[in-house]
């Protein structure tokens, strides 16, 4: 067998191989290029999520106790610095891309006249640290010498905007020591000097960052409490202090690049994280927070390659009922010739010796050129090359394992005769039943982990659509059959002869892969709608209004000055307390019971806020028609609670604490969770406030929700700040320390955040891929499915057209024949990808895309209307391919050369 004669029959079959040739090429890159891109995806994903935390988020951070040293603190501390970043795991280390070390003398009371002259109470720390002359740019002054001269005051440098809002300047003389606590005056006060003032060239420069900070005045947390601030001072006399007896502190910090993070291993990374954190030295306190967004990151990245692993199943077990349909194909045309080849002495073999060799010119080419155009996918490559290997090897043996399957007897008229299935054919369609059962349950109990490709996970939506698709197979020609014997006793033989070739028609491995297509895209369409649903929960559950405003208490007039905000339609104010104990009566004996969050609300203004923002909020009846009366307020408690109350004999009459108030409960329902409460809050009590007694004081809101449109979140912040002022400075007792900033949440924001950043574009990239992917494919395989029957079509059609079969009669008989098959794949591949979810969706772990509110997978209306226009965009297709394909055929020749031509 000579190489030239198969080239020679590869020109001659060009068109089947070339369809052979593309089919390998899209399996190539799609094993090459995908896990690129999804790489990609992710490392874009992880930058913009650490990006968005604060710098200090990545910080490995040491903090020794305050204590005293000798003058070679700064040496000591330098060589633990090295000591400490050798000591870090090697996936951690070769992660930090910078890294410093300090020493801070404690902070200590100081005085001077600058000070004095607008009565400024101020501490003032000292803090060496390498690098900060060259990270500031001096505005005033000088640096502090760095030779210590005895008897000369200590030089500090202090930030610019630091020393303007304390009233000092270059050459400020100042005082520095212990405060008396008898007389108030310095114990054995030290000159200090401010030898310069300085600005950062960047402020964002990990170099500033440390506690108390170096760039901004710490404020005092109540009154008669001093200013904080840190000035800069050289390392030796630093060391003369610590040597003095000076308590000090050291700190070496280790911050993580975002660009060194490699979002393939984090699950690795954040091992080594926790090995440094039990690791940590003794006497040093470990302080790290960056585990917490690469957590939450790499359970969004695992359930989005699970995700993806189920989309690929679908996406590959099509392809290769592709290529086994295109060999299928290529052997039935030249089914002749193959039977001539053994009818002259040839071997069994020889037919698929003949179709290896010609595979071999063509699909390892095409392989090859499909694993190349994948590397050009921007992202990190995974190890793929042996499964691209493999897939190479079996669509290259597709052919000749086709060849050796063409019956070696003539051809019979299958298109006109009922075959019964064989007993071997009933035997593996009902296992391949019973195994798709099986493997649904298994997988249902058994679960899976995130992030690995589950051989179970991968294979259960193939078998399952399998067994789904045999039985359509079996069932849609018995009704058919029934139209066809109605059609039977009409005028006219379009209904007749159309729906009867219909039922006759044997197309059962190419409506297998129609169904897995069309499944993959509409199980990629009812998993995006059930996420974004449950992201539209979720917000709602954050915020159940237009906007929450949070803060620590609002005056009670709080409410009015906010309603006469333009666009504020509602306000409603909530009372939130966590951690609060339980007692068995008035008299405050302890229940004995873990503690709980008291939440107070409105029920009715809750209703009406939450009408008013097209919020659908179920508020359960006991809150809405609670009325001030004698006796035991209503109470929605978490099942937890609810429990631990009846084990207690409390169910009936319990008490909480809300700002010093008590007040008695029984349960009127119990909730799994409520809105303005985590996902993971298992323990909460809910009450009526406008059932509350009457008492000398009311609770006092902590959180206002607001509708409204167009809201302007910086005005509600600043109602909001004005609201706590009131309430700190009016009232019989005005309060000691400042409220901390009001913080504004728009529930639009919050679901923006939901759907953007994080693993958000590798999950996305999935439903895209599968959902444009199975619908293109779907319709190359309902191509295969009306080209499997097209010759046997032909031979009737030119029949019938020899008889007086007008065009429109034809094209109507066409369309008769086409419509069932076209129907039951369009069908039974929405059905599967509408059920599919229902199966799965408890073991993808799509709760980490929804802030952890479950996802819930429902029926979705827009489904049918999309099945209804891809079934009459295939029915279109299926019709245009067989319209071509006849006219290629010539349907006059067709009957002239045979059936077998």
């Amino acid at each position: 067998m000579s190489i030239g004669a198969a080239v020679r029959r590869v020109r001659t079959y060009g068109g089947q191989f070339l369809l052979l040739a593309v089919l390998t090429l899209v399996v190539t890159l799609l094993v090459s290029g995908v896990p690129r891109l999804v790489n990609r995806l992710a490392e874009q994903g992880l930058r913009e999520q650490l990006t968005s935390e604060p710098a200090a988020r990545r910080d490995i951070s040491y903090t020794s106790g305050a204590g005293t040293a000798g003058e070679s603190v700064m040496a000591d501390v330098r060589e633990r610095f090295d000591a400490l970043g050798g000591q870090l795991p090697p996936r951690v280390s070769s992660a930090v891309a910078d890294r410093w070390y300090s020493v801070d003398a404690l902070p200590g009371r100081v005085k001077g006249p600058d000070l004095a002259a607008r009565n400024l109470m101020v501490d003032l720390g000292l803090r060496a640290a390498p690098g900060v002359r060259e990270a500031g740019t001096l505005v005033e002054g000088s640096w502090p010498n760095d030779t210590v001269v005895p008897d000369r005051p200590i030089e500090v440098a202090i930030d610019a905007d630091v020393a303007r809002k304390v009233n000092l300047r270059a050459g400020s003389q100042l005082q520095l020591g212990a405060i008396d606590p008898t007389t108030g005056a310095l114990d054995d006060p030290i000159p200090v000097v401010v030898a310069g003032l300085f600005r950062p060239a960047d402020r964002a420069d990990g170099v500033w960052d440390g506690l108390p900070p170096l760039l901004r005045v710490t404020e005092p947390r109540g009154d008669g409490e001093p200013f904080i601030i840190v000035g800069v001072v050289a390392e030796a006399a630093l060391s003369k202090r610590a040597a003095a007896g000076w308590p000090v502190s050291a700190n070496w910090r280790y911050r993580l690049g975002v660009d060194r993070i490699d979002a393939r291993y984090l699950d690795q990374l954040i091992d080594d994280l926790q090995q440094v954190q039990r690791d940590a030295p003794t006497g040093l306190t470990l302080t790290q927070g960056v585990d917490v967004p690469l957590r939450s990151f790499a359970a969004q990245v695992n359930a989005a390659r699970t995700l993806l692993a189920v989309i690929a199943a679908g996406v590959f077990a099509t392809l290769a009922g592709l290529v086994v349909l295109a060999a299928t194909l290529a052997t039935r045309r030249r089914r002749a010739e193959f039977a001539l080849l053994r009818a002259r002495g040839g071997a069994a073999t020889a037919g698929a010796r003949r179709s290896l060799a010609e595979s071999l010119l063509v699909v390892p080419v095409a392989a090859a050129l499909g694993w190349w155009l994948g590397t050009l996918f921007p992202g990190d490559p995974d190890p793929t090359a042996p499964y691209a290997a493999a897939a190479t090897v079996l669509v290259t043996l597709a052919l000749p394992l086709a060849t050796l399957a063409v019956p070696a007897g003539g051809a019979a008229r299958r298109d006109l005769i009922r075959m019964r299935p064989s007993a071997r054919r009933l035997t593996v369609e009902v296992s391949l039943l019973l195994l798709a059962g099986l493997a649904a349950v298994l997988l249902r109990r058994r679960g899976l982990t995130l992030g690995e490709v589950d051989p179970l996970l991968v294979s259960v939506p193939v078998l399952l659509a399998v067994a789904v698709a045999v039985l359509a197979l079996r069932a849609y020609p018995w009704p058919l059959l029934l139209v066809s014997r109605l059609a039977a006793r009409t005028r006219g033989s379009v209904a007749f002869l159309g729906t009867a070739r219909a039922g006759r028609s044997a197309v059962a491995a190419p409506l297998v892969v129609v169904v897995l297509a069309i499944g993959t895209a509409a199980f990629c369409g009812v998993v995006a709608a059930g996420v974004d649903a449950s992201r539209d929960r979720a917000a709602e559950q954050s915020v159940p209004a237009d906007a929450l405003i949070r803060g620590e208490r609002f005056a009670p007039d709080t409410v009015d000055a906010l309603t006469r905000l333009p666009g504020v339609r509602a306000v409603t104010p909530l009372v939130s307390e966590p951690d609060q104990r339980l007692t068995a009566d008035a008299l405050g004996t302890n229940a004995e019971l873990r503690r709980v969050t008291v939440l107070l609300v409105d029920g009715p203004g809750l209703e009406s806020v939450s009408r008013e923002s097209e919020v659908d909020l179920p508020i359960p009846s006991a809150l809405r028609a609670a009325r001030a009366e004698p006796g035991a307020l209503p109470a929605i408690v978490s099942p937890a609670v609810a429990a631990d109350l009846t084990r207690a004999g409390l169910a009936d009459s319990a008490f909480i604490t809300v700002q010093g108030q008590q007040y008695e409960f029984r349960t009127a329902g119990t909730a799994q969770s409520f809105p303005l409460l985590s996902t993971s809050a298992s323990r909460f009590v809910i009450l009526p406030s406008q059932a509350l007694p009457a008492r000398n004081t009311t609770p006092v809101p902590t959180s206002l929700l607001v509708a409204g449109d167009r809201l302007d979140p910086e005005a509600l912040r600043q109602a909001g700040d004005q609201g706590q002022l009131r309430y700190q400075q009016t009232g019989a007792v005005t309060g000691r320390e400042r409220p901390i900033g009001a913080t504004v949440d728009t529930r639009a924001h919050v679901r923006r955040v939901l759907g953007d950043g994080g693993a958000n574009g590798v999950m996305a990239f999935g439903f895209v891929a599968g959902a444009v992917g199975g619908t293109v494919l779907g319709l190359l395989a309902i191509a295969f499915t009306v080209l499997a029957g097209a010759r046997a079509r032909g031979q009737v059609l030119s029949r019938l057209r020899t008889l007086g079969l007008s065009r429109r009669q034809w094209r109507g008989l066409l369309l008769v024949e086409l419509t069932p098959l076209v129907a039951v794949s369009v069908l039974t591949g929405a059905l599967v990808g509408a059920v599919l979810p229902l199966l799965l969706n408890p073991v993808l772990g799509l709760s980490a895309f929804t802030s952890g509110v479950p996802v819930r997978v429902a029926f979705e209306p827009s489904l049918v209307a999309a099945v209804l226009v891809l079934g009459a965009v295939a029915l279109g297709f299926a019709v245009a391919v067989e319209a071509l394909n006849n006219r290629r055929l010539r349907l006059g020749e067709v009957l002239r050369l045979g059936e077998e031509s």
